[in-house]
């Protein structure tokens, strides 16, 4: 606007000096007059005398009617004048005129913004965004139709190359913005609502962004005083930390896993008196993120995982797991997506022995179909080396390799404050033991329900896994050994309670029921887990 006032006024003067020292044709001379009616009108659009600035472009229009800078500054006095509609008009021909001139596009796209005509506003901004990207505002329009358009990737970068003197604009880009990383998985999203709020604490756009900033802070993760404290001390460098302790008790009806009771000797012989049991059980995660930005994200993990059972020792478990995990977020078109890979050891220990080693690589893409729709897709495989086998006929070997596919669509309400599941995976059992070789077909459902108060979650879980066995088995039935193919039929059911609690605490409570039949009774058994958690998190 400096400059476009500084080249009227010296064409001003100029125009007047040319015109009483040239002699020259009518058609220049009218331009030339033109031109000092024009700068007029800039002088009185400055000094906000609008209607004089349209008379005086009236004027300049009549003498050339084909006067760009004329067009644009009615444009502009009609905006200043609320006659947005009629701005366009000016506008549109001013651009009809000169359309390399970048500051035209610029007013006619804010002008159709003003209108909510976002058709017709978003190329003539995105036009000019890629060359002034800073121009005040742009980046706010710019991101907002395209957050419109789903391409939450797209406005995040508008969002974060714009500027803009006016905090209503400072506002909505931050709260946008808390909306888009929201959408997209992206951390900070609560952070960039809470900061929208201080830039204007009684704003019209308060109550919306502080229901917004409650629903996301009740999706993440409670963070504790010690974090709060970390953060004080050092900064973001504690967002790279997690952690989490838990303590529990469980009552397990059925510990050793042992079959129902049938006519089967096999089933009976292996049939403890006692297989109920109290048992407590404790666990730990840390995890830090070696890299993190906004697309590229690596952690590192480890946990520890032990259940001791008072009546049963025998049957104690321990669990080590260690992971290493590299996430890439983006966008495909309108779809965000975040792909995955992970790699994970674990050694589990029965009765501080050592049982079962595995080495598991899985690789997953998420889809971000839109603010209700999330699906996974996956991958998996997996070795598995079980110890003192040496012992066990060579059919009946569990070492070897486990495949897996499959998927899994969630459906999201109210910022995932109610969830709806659906799955399924395939996968293959590939051991060096015949009798253990199966193709299986898993099927999940689940759902969650937070109540309206104290932040509750009710979750219920379902899981089953269909196995059949490739070979008929070498050892059973003892009535016909090598006669019949294994079929077992394993459903799980989990039912779970979560209370958040002051102090970065959760306290959850949970039933787990699971039926397994099979077709060789000794692999059919019913069992019930109820478990009380309370856990902590960094």
């Amino acid at each position: 606007m400096v400059l476009r006032n500084l080249f009227f006024a010296v064409g001003l003067a100029v125009s007047a000096a040319w015109l009483l020292t040239v002699g020259a044709g009518v058609a220049v001379a009218q331009k030339a007059e033109a031109d000092v009616f024009v700068a007029k009108a800039v002088l009185a659009y400055e000094e906000k005398r609008y209607e004089d600035a349209l008379e005086f472009l009236r004027e300049a229009l009549q003498l050339d009617p084909k006067n760009v800078d004329a067009f644009y500054f009615i444009g502009l006095a009609r905006i200043a004048l609320g006659r947005v509609e009629e701005a366009t008009d000016a506008l549109e021909q001013a651009r009809a005129l000169d359309p390399k001139d970048e500051a035209i596009p610029f007013q006619l796209g804010v002008a159709y913004f003003s209108l909510q005509k976002y058709d017709q506003a978003q190329p003539l901004l995105e036009q000019v965004f890629p060359v002034k990207p800073h121009l005040d505002s742009l980046g706010y329009y710019v991101g907002f139709m395209r957050y419109r358009k789903k391409d939450y990737q797209g406005a995040l970068r508008a969002f974060a190359a714009g500027a803009s003197a006016d905090l209503n604009i400072q506002q909505l880009t931050r709260f946008y913005t808390g909306l888009a990383r929201a959408i997209l998985g992206l951390p900070g999203a609560a952070a960039e609502v809470e900061a929208a709020l201080r830039l204007q604490p009684a704003s019209p756009l308060t109550g919306p962004a502080e229901r917004l900033r409650d629903t996301l802070a009740a999706g993440e993760p409670k963070r504790s005083i010690l974090y709060t404290k970390c953060r004080e001390a050092w900064g973001d460098v504690c967002d790279r930390f997690k952690g989490q302790v838990g303590l529990g008790f469980v009552y397990d009806t059925n510990v050793a896993v042992e079959p129902e009771p049938s006519h089967d000797p096999v089933a009976e012989s292996v049939r403890l008196r006692k297989n109920r049991s109290p048992a407590e059980l404790a666990s730990v995660r840390l995890e830090y993120s070696w890299l993190h930005t906004e697309q590229w994200e690596g952690t590192v993990s480890y946990s520890l995982f032990q259940i001791s059972n008072n009546d049963l020792p025998k049957f104690n478990i321990q669990n080590h797991l260690g992971s290493v995990s590299g996430f890439y977020r983006g966008a495909l078109g309108a779809v965000a997506f975040q792909a995955g890979l992970q790699y994970a050891y674990d050694f589990l220990a029965l009765d501080n022995d050592e049982f079962l080693q595995r080495n598991t690589v899985t690789g997953s893409v998420t889809l971000v179909e839109n603010e209700n729709n999330l699906t996974t897709l996956q991958g998996r495989f997996q070795t598995k080396e079980f110890s003192h086998d040496t012992n066990i006929p060579p059919e009946e070997r569990r070492d070897g390799q486990n495949w897996l596919v499959g998927f899994l669509h969630i459906f999201r309400f109210q910022e995932d404050r109610h969830l709806i599941k659906l799955g399924y995976q395939f996968d293959v059992e590939d051991v060096d033991g015949r009798n253990f070789k199966y193709l299986g077909h898993r099927y999940l459902a689940g759902a969650q329900y937070t109540l309206p108060w104290g932040g509750t979650r009710l979750k219920y879980d379902m899981d089953l896994h269909l196995r059949g066995y490739r070979h008929a088995n070498t050892l059973l039935p003892l009535t016909g050994p090598g006669t019949k193919e294994r079929r077992d039929d394993e459903l799980t059911h989990v039912v779970s309670v979560e209370q958040p609690l002051s102090g970065s605490l959760t306290l959850s409570a949970q039933y787990q029921a699971t039926i397994a039949r099979s077709n060789l009774p000794v692999f059919s058994f019913n069992r019930n887990v109820y478990s009380l958690t309370l856990s902590w998190q960094y």
